[in-house]
């Protein structure tokens, strides 16, 4: 949000139903062969979705968009996420082989997003991304159903496969530096629709070369029961609370890519730049996923959800009151609070649901969570940081100071329903923390 997320454990709840008797034998040399070829395509799947993510709201603004309009077209990628999710489970797993499903959606995804580039008016740039959108977004979770189809251990080797996804995020950010100038405006902005198609295009051919995957037949008829239970679930005070934080949380999120590019270039870095100061968050994300374990298991699951809102608090507080160009220092080392803010809290709802609730509903809460991660999230900061912009823009000049204290308020919100009413019914996890 990834979000990026992918930024991101971003919907691994996807594997289910496939039994270890239903993966090909494998020997060490082959399994190393796939797992590589697997971290290959995650890179490849989250470059996609990173080469447009920082730009896209400083380019429909290029473009004269109306805060509407942005609204509309942001919330094409969190309203796909929310049919996505759906989708991939109801459809796209039952009816088609994964690598195929793959290629068909980044040929045609490809396809959208070039002639996005190409679009100066909204309804057609509204037309082509969305459907865009619809078609990237479920391959989100098919890229992890296929990562987890054909990993020897799944448990052990899921972690450095979706890493590369991290590392495209991060990655994609450096051929701007030569597409764009100092001073892009929308007719080189716009390479970063045609620098995210093409690399659509490279996976939808490497996706032919992935191991076989075909459709599934073996999933329970539970799910529509299992998601019933899981929102009842939120009867539970201390769900409830999570549920309602990861909201403001995921809309803080989202939000920081509405803004952080029209910023940076306000505190003085360039418009090829902005896209690689702001992956320096991906790749503290990549350190603090390292320690998270450890952090879990001496701090607990209420005081590292808390740390993770304080890195948005504290970022969002630096950008308000030190988000001058004398500070360009400042705000480029900030950066790094990424991965705190990512990893301390989303990915450490992941863990929490996967080892506190119920194992019926684990699959179904987490897709709930992710609905607000990836779908409601998106589509309420889509809506609120356009007008936001507006509201403190004067004479061309946005006061920054004012607009950033508002998700600073936010995130202070949440810090406070965390301490004061999450009681979650353990400490911490039990046993080795898998991530």
């Amino acid at each position: 949000m990834m979000p990026r997320w992918p930024q991101e454990v971003l919907l691994s709840c996807q594997f289910r139903g496939r039994s270890l008797a239903s993966r090909p034998l494998m020997t060490e040399t082959t399994g190393s062969s796939i797992k590589f070829k697997l971290f290959l395509m995650m890179i490849l799947e989250i470059a996609i979705w990173g080469a447009w993510q920082i730009k896209i709201f400083s380019y429909m603004g290029m473009l004269g968009f109306t805060p509407d309009q942005q609204w509309l077209v942001g919330s094409s990628f969190g309203i796909a996420s929310i049919v996505g999710i759906f989708f991939s489970n109801q459809f796209a797993d039952r009816n088609f082989s994964a690598e195929r499903f793959l290629a068909f959606s980044h040929v045609i995804g490809g396809a959208a997003l070039i002639a996005t580039a190409f679009q100066t008016s909204f309804w057609p740039f509204f037309g082509c991304f969305v459907t865009y959108c619809l078609l990237y977004v479920p391959t989100i979770s098919v890229t992890n159903s296929l990562a987890f189809a054909n990993l020897k251990d799944p448990a052990k080797d899921f972690g450095f496969v979706r890493m590369g996804g991290t590392i495209g995020w991060i990655i994609v950010s450096w051929p701007f530096i030569f597409l764009l100038s100092e001073k892009a405006g929308a007719s080189e902005t716009k390479w970063v629709f045609i620098v995210a198609g093409i690399i659509s295009f490279v996976l939808a051919a490497f996706s032919l070369t992935l191991p076989h995957t075909p459709p599934r037949k073996d999933v329970d008829g539970m799910d529509k029961v299992a998601w019933l239970k899981a929102v009842k679930l939120l009867g539970n005070p201390f769900v409830l609370v999570l549920f309602l934080v990861t909201f403001i949380d995921s809309t803080i999120h989202n939000g920081y890519f509405v803004v952080i590019d029209g910023f940076l270039q306000k505190v003085g870095i360039s418009a090829n730049m902005s896209m690689v100061v702001s992956s320096i968050g991906q790749v503290a994300e990549i350190v603090t996923m390292l320690i998270l374990g450890a952090v879990l298991k001496k701090l607990g699951w209420k005081i590292t959800l808390i740390l993770g809102i304080v890195g948005h608090a504290a970022r969002f507080g630096i950008f308000a009151f030190f988000g001058t160009p004398d500070n360009q220092w400042l705000i480029i080392a900030v950066q790094v609070l990424h991965g705190i803010c990512y990893a301390f809290f989303f990915v450490t709802v992941y863990i929490f649901v996967d080892a506190v609730f119920p194992k019926d509903v684990r699959t179904s809460a987490q897709g709930l969570f992710n609905l607000l991660i990836l779908g409601v999230g998106m589509v309420v900061a889509s809506k609120l940081f356009p007008q936001l912009l507006a509201s403190y823009t004067t004479n061309g000049v946005v006061d920054y100071k004012q607009l950033f204290l508002v998700p600073s308020g936010m995130a202070l919100a949440g810090i406070v329903l965390l301490a004061l009413f999450f009681r979650p019914p353990t400490h911490g996890p039990e046993g080795e923390v898998k991530h």
